[in-house]
């Protein structure tokens, strides 16, 4: 591997407006990762959720790190991830929000021990594997211990506006 050397280009400051203007150009799931601690449910909004590893079954997710929630599954250990439906855009935006009291007027109950939003399109029981820190936020390695899905078509967030994905014309159909 040949070694790279700084450029003045490389060095100089990211505009942060246009790395939030390409960043919103990726279309990614919304999901709110929730925790139980003391009989209160705790839950936020989150874009940033993956797929890591079939065996075992482990995903990403990143919480930041000044989120009281992050704080929570550090003690708990364990998390939910809610991966909302189509209908669920007023939930998302509830949850993005400094709400005191999130979970009001949302349907929910408990799974498993931790806070699970009725009607979301996947539920996933995670333990949290390993913490890796990332600017301001921590990237948290999660093993699946249970999860389940439903037919409800997916929320996805992407140009700062709720959706749905949908096949390209030529495709509908194609795939089974």
């Amino acid at each position: 591997m040949i070694p790279v050397q700084p450029t003045e280009e490389r060095n100089s400051p990211m505009d942060a407006h246009q790395f939030k203007n390409s960043m919103a150009t990726v279309t990614g799931p919304v999901a709110v990762v929730t925790a139980h601690r003391d009989g209160i449910p705790h839950g936020t909004t989150v874009s940033s959720l993956a797929s890591l590893s079939m065996s075992p079954a482990m995903i990403t997710v990143a919480l930041d790190n000044g989120s009281a929630l992050l704080a929570i599954v550090r003690e708990t250990g364990t998390f939910g991830v809610n991966v909302l439906a189509a209908g669920q855009h007023e939930a998302a935006t509830r949850f993005a929000s400094r709400h005191d009291d999130r979970f009001a007027g949302v349907a929910w109950e408990f799974a498993d021990g931790l806070p699970h939003l009725t009607g979301s399109s996947a539920w996933l029981r995670c333990d949290v594997t390993a913490e890796i820190p990332g600017g301001d936020h921590t990237l948290l390695l999660g093993t699946v211990r249970d999860c389940s899905a439903t037919d409800a078509t997916p929320l996805v967030y992407s140009r700062r506006t709720f959706g749905t994905h949908a096949a390209l014309p030529a495709l509908a159909g194609a795939a089974s």
